[in-house]
Formats: C-alpha cells, structure tokens, sequence
C-alpha cells in the first residue's frame, strides 16, 4: 500500500496579512515562502497554505466540530501556555478527555478551528 509521508492544510482567509501575521506571531509558525495570492508556513510537522479569498464565509458561522485540523504534539499543556501567553482565542481550555487525550482547542482570526492533542500515555516522557 502506498503511504502518506506528510499532509498540508490549505485554507481560505478573509484577509492574508492578518491570517499570516496571527500563525507567524501567535502560533509560532515560520514563512517557508509567498506567491501572489498565497503563503505557505510551517511549524514542525505542520504545513499550511493560506490562500487569500475575500469573499469566502468565514469559518466562525459554520457549526461547531467543524474543526479543520486535529495536531498531534508532545507537550500540550507547554504549548497551551505559550499559546495563551500569545493572546490567541481559546475554544476549549485544556483539559484530560476519556479518550486518553490532554487536548485544547483554539480559534484562529478567520474562524478555523484547530484542536491540539498529546496522548496522555506519552505525558511527562
């Protein structure tokens, strides 16, 4: 079978340069590079590609669980303090789910919501 080797979310935001700023700022996300239209931004295992749509609806009038990505990281309770330290808006505090996550959640300027989760069988490895 074939496999996946990395995955990248790409999304549409109201306004690039405040979307952009908010990742490279906020989430501490760095710019690999820009084309017309487009910023492409990583952090780690994390790619993005903002692709800027004026137009579009923003994500804070779609239902709630309509997440756009669900990030696996080590050391979830240090990055929800950096994260709140940051000023970003917090969906959901961190907490210990019965799924066997330490997870938080977060909402970026444009609406999309990102869900940040560590196992809590690798918490204090």
């Amino acid at each position: 079978m074939s496999e996946i080797l990395a995955s990248t979310f790409v999304l549409a935001v109201n306004d690039i340069e405040v979307s952009k700023r908010f990742y490279l700022e906020k989430l501490g996300f760095a710019e690999d590079f820009s084309v017309d239209g487009w910023a492409f931004l990583s952090r780690g295992a994390c790619k993005l590609r903002l692709g800027h749509c004026p137009d579009a609806m923003p994500m804070a009038h779609v239902p709630d669980h309509s997440w756009f990505a669900y990030l696996h990281v080590r050391d979830a309770a240090g990055l929800y303090d950096e994260i709140v330290k940051n000023g970003v808006a917090i969906w959901h505090k961190l907490a210990d789910k019965p799924w066997g996550r330490r997870e938080f959640a977060i909402v970026t300027p444009d609406g999309h919501r990102i869900v940040f989760g560590e196992s809590l069988a690798e918490v204090g490895r």
